[in-house]
């Protein structure tokens, strides 16, 4: 019709079901809305635990003492062969606090002598640990 205004979101008329979608429709977008909010809200708290937990020095490192510093320290010596004496063989472990370090063993018999190091992440090797050397480790520990 010539001349007419069309029809503005106010001059339309709903029926109750639909007025009763539309309105179920928000509220599980702002229940999502709200959800995504407070997901955001815990990850920048973390987020913000953790820079201060990085930032911040080690209580050790405050009270000064380096956490990463090579502190224990223990050296086992032992008869590696039952042909020899003297404890000529030794294991010897050092490592920080964390437990990042190494074992060094050394292995002496008559006629040859064979060294090993293996590296330790936190008091563990990915390589095999001899008895003696895990004694190293614990001694260092101090047990």
């Amino acid at each position: 019709m010539p001349g007419s205004v069309p029809p503005v979101l106010a001059d339309l008329e709903l029926d109750r079901e639909a007025l009763e979608l539309l309105a179920l429709g928000g509220a599980i977008a702002a229940g999502l809305a709200l959800l995504l909010v407070l997901f955001a809200l815990a990850r920048v708290r973390a987020l913000g635990k953790r820079v201060r937990r990085t930032a911040a020095p080690p209580r050790e490192a405050v009270a000064g003492i380096d956490p990463t510093a090579i502190r224990h320290v223990a050296i086992v010596r032992y008869d590696a062969f039952g042909d020899m004496g003297g404890k000529l063989s030794f294991s010897a472990a050092m490592y920080d606090d964390n437990g990042d370090g190494l074992v060094i063993s050394s292995i002496n018999g008559r006629s040859e002598t064979r060294s090993y190091a293996k590296a330790l992440t936190n008091l563990r090797s990915d390589q095999r640990l001899s008895p003696e050397e895990e004694d190293a480790i614990d001694q260092a520990r101090g047990g």
